[in-house]
């Protein structure tokens, strides 16, 4: 059975290109995303992970780590890294699952029989310090993943787990946000003293709240 949002993500075992892994002790309080690849030395993973190491920093500002899974093995895996770092300009540094028995893909269920029966999609899953799954995004091989959306929901998900909001459509951080409708316009005034905008009584926005401006 495939996870679903709020979920809890499976714990697992598993050997990387950075060590042997447990992975709730490798993600502890931090976000985490767990994203799939087909296999080694293609051309659409190469630059996915290479994009992933060139934005390492940002996940790490909003406390994310970053844990990659291919069926391949640690040796191809550690060749592939070598690649990677000479074609991207990169440094990937961040672990990549050897799952030669696919007890990560089972467990997450990243192949997807109609596409493949060997590989993985491009399954990404963002999960939350309470180990619950947040997010699930799931590309065809064919399609390489844009990671700075991933980092716009990371931000969305991290703002409306603190506060009584929700983000619209486009949104970026800094942009106004949406008061969810479980919030009075009364309470909402008295919990946002930024200012409340209200365009319909269930439409309301006000500044993002955990910004000094």
């Amino acid at each position: 059975m495939s996870l679903r949002l709020g979920d809890i993500a499976p714990n697992f075992q598993a050997k990387t290109t950075v060590g042997d892994i447990d992975f709730y002790e490798f993600l502890g309080d931090s976000w985490g995303i767990l994203f799939s690849h087909p296999a080694d030395f293609t051309p659409v993973c190469t630059t996915e992970l290479g994009k992933t190491a060139l934005l390492q920093g940002e996940f790490e500002k909003r406390n994310v780590k970053v844990l990659a899974v291919s069926v391949d093995t640690l040796d191809h895996h550690n060749s592939w890294v070598n690649d990677i770092n000479e074609t991207q300009n990169c440094s990937v540094g961040f672990p990549i699952i050897a799952d030669t028995d696919r007890n990560v893909a089972t467990l997450y269920d990243m192949i997807h029989p109609n596409a493949s029966a060997t590989v993985t999609v491009r399954s990404l899953f963002v999960i939350g310090p309470d180990k619950k799954v947040k997010l699930t995004i799931t590309y065809p091989a064919s399609t390489g993943r844009n990671f700075f959306e991933v980092l716009r929901v990371i931000e969305s998900l991290q703002l409306t787990a603190d506060y009584s909001v929700a983000t619209p459509a486009d949104w970026k951080h800094g942009e106004d946000v949406i008061v969810v409708p479980a919030v009075s316009t009364e309470d909402a005034i008295k919990k946002f003293p930024k200012g409340v905008q209200v365009v319909k009584p269930y439409l309301r926005y006000t500044p993002q709240p955990n910004l000094d401006k």
